[in-house]
């Protein structure tokens, strides 16, 4: 028989609630190991420290690495001037997909942190004033951690930073010494664990990966 049109119809199902960011980190990192830089979102301490120290007023571009779910991001946008352009970069397409939700307005690519001068040749830039790395560098093989790191160098401006977020305070001071002249440690003791955020200038000429100068 035809369903009867007067009879009560069932409710809708809700919506779907959607997967927590902790879950994401944590699902993914299971998944993809080392190449997630931690099983949960960056807390706001070490988020903040990541952010501080910048001369917004100055900056022209800004590059995010390694965005993940997007905290650093969240603190990034309530500082950059509207001058600025600040480029997410993420290579994740989930990821992708829950900063695009989030930051509506943010310019997230999807790509390869190796290919970082084409990406932003691709949207005309040819030079920034920060790199902001949430990518877990040690963890890399040395030849994608030597690429990414000379990636983020070609496009950096003379005076300009490349941040790097740990969870292992001071451990890994040598090797990005190796890569550049100057680099300072800010630790962050109210993040759990306690983490801190390396701040580097200068990349070396003869840094691991480093181009071979033209004869």
């Amino acid at each position: 028989m035809p369903p009867d049109p007067a009879a009560p119809q069932p409710a809708p199902a809700p919506p779907a609630k959607p997967e927590s960011d902790w879950w994401l980190m944590t699902r993914k990192f299971l998944k993809k190991g080392t190449s997630i830089a931690s099983f949960s979102p960056s807390q706001g301490p070490l988020c903040r420290a990541m952010a501080s120290h910048i001369d917004y007023d100055a900056a022209k571009c800004i590059v995010e690495l390694g965005a993940g779910t997007g905290p650093v991001t969240a603190e990034l946008l309530k500082r950059v001037k509207p001058h600025t352009r600040l480029i997410v970069c993420e290579l994740d397409p989930d990821f992708c997909v829950r900063l695009r939700q989030r930051f509506p307005t943010a310019e997230v690519v999807e790509g390869d942190a190796t290919k970082l001068a084409d990406l932003l040749a691709e949207r005309g830039i040819t030079a920034v004033d920060h790199v902001i790395s949430g990518l877990p560098l040690p963890s890399f093989p040395a030849e994608l951690r030597n690429a990414v790191i000379a990636a983020s160098a070609k496009v950096l401006t003379p005076n300009g930073t490349f941040r790097q977020l740990t969870n292992m305070p001071w451990v890994y001071m040598p090797l990005y010494k190796k890569y550049f002249a100057e680099v300072k440690f800010q630790f962050v003791p109210m993040n759990v664990p306690p983490s801190g955020v390396y701040t580097c200038r200068g990349y070396k000429p003869d840094a691991p990966g480093a181009p071979t100068p033209a004869a």
